[in-house]
């Protein structure tokens, strides 16, 4: 290709409103009933092969458990061997494929995503996950778009980061290779965007992808799958497998030629996984990244000054949007004794009438948790509270799995800042109140700190500069992502980047440039074009 390329800026994707009557409403109900009127069965992609096994694993959605979707083949370790060979096959003429032809495909992904194929997406997503449909639209859909063409754009500016010319007679040069063997995607349930991303990353700087989704997001990442294709991806560069946890980690992270995983979950899963390549490091062809983001207890810290209906807003968003199951959601809050009198009311009100149910109706803004497993987990610290002393529930606290599994959306009041639910990860629709005096608000920012292992994200809620820049300096390593008179969730790729430390993870931030530099290898290669013949230098005559 001889001319310059430019790659289209980016730019985010409006969000599509679902008002009721609307023709895009109407439109996406309707792929909901057709999604729901067909039982698919769900093959694995490995390499030019969609595969069928004779164990099917049927697929319910969370708040409508007695509907049968369909079905997957489930695998087995020959399964995650042969999507490791079709990986390493297809490696070659994929890394040797010109940089701008994979832009091409991702950005022909991101307008089939934009166009035709966003109503699947969001319906798969909605019925599979049970998002209502605006945080479908923001996830599957829009962040989705979001990562495609941003990852583009970042890739162009990583390519033409170069060298100066700095030596008469010299050509520096910076290649930026896959990294040597394969990468496995490793994701979860609870974003759509966050699975496609996990795989695109790396496959956009030239690498091949073993992906194992969660069990409970396959049906929607058979329509990425569609989409890929769609889009022209060849065969094999990214290959998913449905096989069980271990059984893929055993054949994984025992291969020679395993280069990094792209993970999203649970901090114990991530440790594990740590450890595991740490013992097998004198297996590997080379070091392998690792690149993760882990748990939160996300917080929002309230300084006396700040707007009461402000932090209202942020708490019942922030804390129930998607029943709490983003890894960003607040879980804990830190309110001033002379706000609460004021707040407790408004706050408990609002959380009580969310609307709860199935995703069908889109005046819902409560859904179900995400299988049994979650249900059971978030009951059960739920009652735990009727036996504590130092906690009680002023909102919600009552859950039904009669028809599916929901969990009404509760606050839990608490006088003591280290109680249970204040410093472990929950990830449902719970919400902590710690209520402290005025007067201890430093104090109580560096309580905030010590109180949880994670740092993902957090919010501060306060008028007064002063005030904003002391939670800036108190709480520096408390998160990842921060926000200033914001609820502590809704990254926008492009805008905030997204990722914490401590243990919610290496703090890789996805949708950055930073991301996709863990998934290249850089080789400087400098050329002489008239090399000296003989050894000596001018002070030896």
């Amino acid at each position: 290709m001889n001319q310059v390329v430019k790659i289209p800026t980016a730019t985010n994707e409006p969000v599509i409103a679902y008002a009721p009557g609307t023709e895009e409403t109407q439109r996406l109900k309707s792929k909901i009933q057709e999604l729901k009127s067909t039982q698919v069965d769900i093959p694995m992609y490995i390499g030019d092969k969609k595969v069928y096994t004779d164990t099917k694993i049927s697929m319910h959605p969370p708040h409508e458990i007695s509907h049968n979707l369909g079905t997957y083949s489930k695998g087995n370790a020959s399964h995650v061997t042969a999507a490791i060979e079709a990986a390493l096959a297809a490696k070659d003429a994929w890394a040797s494929m010109p940089w701008e032809a994979r832009a091409a495909i991702f950005l022909k992904a991101a307008d089939l995503l934009a166009g035709p194929f966003r109503d699947k997406m969001n319906a798969a997503t909605m019925l599979a996950q049970s998002k209502n449909a605006m945080q479908a639209e923001i996830d599957a859909a829009c962040e989705m778009i979001d990562f495609f063409k941003f990852n583009v754009q970042y890739m162009s500016e990583i390519y033409a980061q170069q060298p100066p010319e700095n030596s008469p007679g010299v050509w520096n040069q910076l290649e930026y290779r896959p990294l040597e063997g394969f990468v496995f995607a490793l994701t979860p349930f609870n974003f759509t965007s966050i699975c496609a991303n996990l795989c695109a990353a790396p496959a956009m700087m030239g690498n091949t992808v073993v992906w194992k989704p969660a069990e409970s997001q396959i049906y929607s990442a058979q329509v990425i799958m569609e989409l890929f294709e769609e889009a022209g991806l060849p065969q094999g560069v990214i290959n998913i497998v449905y096989v069980d946890g271990p059984t893929t980690g055993e054949v994984v992270f025992n291969h020679k030629d395993f280069a990094g995983i792209h993970f999203t979950g649970s901090t114990g899963v991530f440790r594990h996984i740590w450890k595991t390549i740490g013992n097998n490091i004198n297996k590997y062809r080379s070091y392998p990244r690792i690149v993760g983001e882990t748990g939160g207890k996300d917080f929002v810290m309230v300084h006396k000054s700040a707007n009461v209906q402000q932090v209202n807003t942020a708490l019942v968003r922030g804390a129930f949007e998607y029943q709490g199951q983003k890894c960003s959601a607040a879980s804990r809050a830190y309110i001033p004794a002379s706000m609460w009198p004021e707040l407790k009311p408004m706050l408990v009100e609002n959380t009580n009438k969310l609307k709860m149910g199935t995703t069908e109706d889109f005046s819902n803004f409560i859904n179900a948790v995400i299988d049994k497993k979650s249900f059971i987990k978030l009951s059960t610290y739920i009652d735990k509270v009727a036996q504590a002393s130092d906690a009680e529930i002023i909102a919600g606290g009552s859950y039904d799995d009669s028809e599916g599994y929901f969990i009404r959306p509760t606050i839990i009041e608490t006088s003591n800042p280290k109680y249970t639910t204040m410093c472990e990860e929950l990830f449902g629709p719970v919400l902590t109140i710690y209520v402290y005096e005025d007067a201890q608000y430093i104090e109580t920012m560096k309580l905030l700190d010590d109180t949880s292992e994670y740092a993902l994200t957090g919010a501060i809620f306060a008028q007064g500069r002063e005030q904003i820049n002391q939670a800036l300096h108190h709480l520096r390593n408390a998160a990842g992502n921060f926000y200033i008179n914001d609820k502590p969730t809704g990254a926008v790729v492009g805008q905030q980047p997204f990722g914490g430390a401590r243990a919610s993870g290496t703090n890789d931030k996805a949708g950055a440039p930073i991301n996709l530099m863990r998934w290249t290898s850089m080789r400087t290669i400098k050329e002489t074009f008239v090399a000296p013949k003989s050894y000596e230098y001018p002070f030896h005559s």
